[in-house]
């Protein structure tokens, strides 16, 4: 069975010593469309968008530093605490998402506590965003070919040359496009019924529908960390049930009220 050969450079523009990785346009093109959407979001509700330009630099910083220590200490503990330098190199690729969404959330609360803020609504509003960011990250990380999935005799098994020969599961391309649709699911819900639900029913419903997603698609990607190779659960599997659980608990709480 011939299969799709994916080999496409993670390299999108090299002058002089210096390369441009698709890795990076497509992060900073998730930044930019996320700020673009809550800036339309903050202008529906006649929101002061001075307010927001802070806030997001405040989220964006949290989520990039968050990202780089989930890597680390999520997934390749024993090699960071014995090379704890090498955390800073994040040129040399390593983010997690679980860890992007803790850092976002410290972000969000260290705002929150110089600034008048509803919390709940604001999370609310994030998560439309964030799940166009979860999209474009994992496009990013198809461009480099890596989060891989587990070897597979299936017909749209994409072969990645860059790594080997086997064909496997696009398991970048299950998350990635799960979570556009996410996005357009909540940002359809925000239109429509903004007015309706209560604070944290989005913010559940986004926390609950993205990590069951990733806990599923863990089933068919390759273990990211070595300590967990003999789990029945993957670690992202693991990291997965308490936002789940919050989510559930969420979208509970609104409906109650």
């Amino acid at each position: 069975m011939e299969h799709l050969i994916w080999s496409v450079n993670p390299v999108a523009l090299s002058f002089g010593g210096m390369q441009i990785y698709w890795y990076g346009i497509l992060f900073a093109a998730a930044i930019l469309v996320g700020l673009e959407i809550m800036k339309w979001i903050y202008k529906q509700e006649n929101r002061d968008l001075q307010e927001l330009d802070s806030m997001f630099l405040y989220v964006v910083v949290g989520i990039v530093i968050g990202a780089r220590l989930g890597h680390c200490l999520f997934y390749e503990p024993d090699y960071y605490l014995t090379h704890p330098l090498e955390i800073l190199y994040v040129w040399k690729g390593g983010l997690a998402s679980h860890g992007g969404g803790l850092g976002a959330l410290l972000g969000i609360y260290l705002y929150k506590r110089k600034h008048t803020l509803n919390l709940l609504w604001f999370l609310d509003k994030i998560a439309i965003p964030t799940a166009f960011f979860a999209f474009f990250v994992r496009m990013g990380n198809l461009m480099n070919s890596e989060i891989l999935g587990k070897v597979s005799d299936i017909s749209w098994a994409v072969v990645f040359s860059r790594v080997d020969n086997l064909p496997r599961h696009p398991a970048q391309l299950y998350e990635a496009l799960s979570y556009l649709v996410i996005g357009i699911v909540l940002f359809s819900l925000y239109i429509k019924l903004h007015d309706k639900y209560k604070d944290g029913f989005l913010f559940g419903l986004f926390l609950t529908l993205v990590f069951i997603v990733r806990f599923l698609v863990e089933f068919v990607k390759e273990r990211q960390a070595d300590y967990a190779t003999d789990m029945f659960l993957s670690t992202g599997q693991l990291l997965s049930i308490p936002f789940i659980i919050l989510g559930l608990y969420l979208i509970v709480r609104s409906c109650k009220k």
